[in-house]
């Protein structure tokens, strides 16, 4: 069996009746270059029983370690029951993107069932122009952003035809999940394990601990690691250089405890004129993206009368993950603190200052531990983990103090090449990831051909206009275009009218 390291662990603790840590994606299809100009469910069910074999996490099930001494372990089934896994709904007339993404609002707003393996997946007919959408959650203890990646070239094919699929290894087999007894066993010999390796980490750590988002506002954390840094001489140069690590984020309606429900708003952007941005500033891609996602929240900010003095800060994952560790999934992730320039007012500007920020980031980020997230959990007891990472957003969200950070920004480079699925050609791919108490809204970016798809989720009752920020991204991205010289546009379609709700 594997088991789950501690930052996979802390995915699992985190939930309760509000919080879930699944993510996945709103993905739309053409069927007409399916054959029959279908996909069924019994299609997609085939496909996937071809290739259940080389989707691992698909097959995982959790196993807990009594009196949660140890991190769980995922065991291997031997048969999925696709039955329980693949769904089928339909939408009302007319199908439009925001009734899709309320679908995927509702569907999102429920936790995975641990008795099962922690996936989903719905087939959803009736969407505008025959297409059909296919909306996957899986949880975020199996996998991060680029191991997802893995899953989603493993589901799609180069040609709407397929591909030969080799069969599964007739020798293997699922390795016997242990009685009660075994797994206390290892457990207990796990423990000092656990803790000479948290003593080993230490050095590194305890200079960063200001980048985990779990501890960032914890008071005297900043100091801890600050003194720290001075001693250890882990970082050259003026300690008032890396300010932003001393910075908490100011406070915002955003950040507050979540409820249980979800608003979920999609929208797209084109690449080709984002490089054109990108060109004509001197900066990267990543740099354009947060300026316009900085701009559409100084938006909201402004429409809602609480637009900080200070930049917000925004959570930026960083995948570390090694090329030898392709196909490994679980967690192999860090993040960076970025300050947005959303208290800057000219789009120019902004984006200069989300390059600099970023550059900023970036440097930091080369002198922090590979697994800082992980070596930062290694150190509390796999019994308290949860009760601590729930204890941690309680204070995050309480409202009390300022909250470690304001929003969550990923953007992931997709597929430039047009990809099929059960032979229907990919048009659209909306990511969504995880809320949390005092972190209340996410943008998952990821590009795919020609296009940059913004999946936006938010908490119903902080965010309940999430298509207001949607727009708004639209607006950015217009307001930069208009400071380039005029050229000939291919952008994307804008989204068809939403009807009100």
């Amino acid at each position: 069996m594997r088991q789950l390291t501690s930052l996979d662990a802390q995915f699992l603790a985190l939930e309760n009746g509000r919080t879930h840590g699944h993510v996945g994606s709103i993905a739309v299809y053409d069927p007409s270059t399916a054959p029959g100009g279908l996909v069924t469910l019994a299609d997609l069910k085939r496909m996937l029983r071809e290739r259940m074999h080389l989707l691992k996490p698909f097959s995982w099930r959790l196993v807990s370690v009594p009196f949660s001494l140890d991190h769980p372990f995922w065991a291997e089934e031997e048969e999925v029951d696709l039955d329980y896994h693949v769904r089928e709904l339909a939408l009302p007339a007319p199908g439009d993107l925001r009734q899709l993404a309320d679908q995927a609002a509702r569907i999102f707003e429920r936790g995975l069932d641990r008795d099962h393996p922690l996936w989903e997946m719905y087939l959803i007919q009736g969407l505008q122009d025959g297409r059909i959408g296919l909306l996957t959650k899986v949880h975020h203890a199996a996998l991060d952003g680029l191991s997802g990646a893995e899953i989603l070239v493993t589901l799609m094919d180069v040609e709407p035809t397929g591909r030969e699929i080799p069969p599964p290894d007739p020798r293997s087999a699922p390795d016997p999940v242990p009685g009660r007894a075994e797994l206390l066993a290892r457990s207990l010999v796990a423990t000092p394990r656990h803790s000479l390796r948290a003593l080993r980490s230490m050095p590194g750590t305890l200079p960063n601990l200001d980048l985990v988002p779990t501890l960032r506002s914890v008071p005297g954390i900043n100091a801890i690691a600050g003194a720290a840094r001075r001693v250890a001489g882990a970082v050259p140069g003026n300690d008032d250089d890396l300010s932003v690590e001393r910075m908490l984020a100011p406070r915002t309606s955003l950040n507050r405890r979540i409820s249980a429900h979800r608003r979920v708003a999609l929208t797209t952007l084109a690449l080709s004129d984002v490089k054109r941005i990108k060109d004509h500033f001197g900066v990267t891609v990543n740099d354009t993206i947060v300026a316009i996602t900085a701009a559409a929240l100084r938006s909201w900010l402004l429409a809602h009368d609480e637009l900080p003095d200070d930049p917000l800060l925004a959570m930026v994952p960083v995948s570390v993950r090694r090329p030898e560790e392709f196909g490994t999934f679980g967690n192999r992730v860090s993040m960076m603190v970025v300050p947005i320039p959303t208290n800057e007012p000219d789009a120019a500007q902004r984006v200069a200052q989300a390059h600099d920020a970023l550059d900023i980031a970036k440097a930091r980020h080369k002198l922090t531990p590979r697994m800082l997230m992980e070596d930062a959990n290694e150190g509390i007891p796999p019994a308290l983990l949860g009760r601590t990472a729930r204890a941690l957003l309680r204070v995050a969200g309480s409202g009390q103090l300022n909250p470690p950070l304001n929003v969550v920004i990923s953007n992931v480079p997709g597929s430039p090449v047009p990809l099929y699925c059960a032979g229907a050609r990919l048009e659209a791919n909306y990511p969504l990831s995880v809320i949390t108490d005092g972190m209340g809204l996410n943008l998952t970016i990821i590009s795919y051909r020609d296009r940059i798809d913004f999946g936006i989720i938010g908490d119903r009752e902080e965010v309940p206009d999430v298509w207001f920020l949607a727009d708004a991204v639209e607006d950015a991205f217009t307001e930069l275009l208009a400071l380039l010289p005029a050229v000939s546009s291919k952008r994307p379609p804008r989204r068809p009218p939403a009807a009100a709700s």
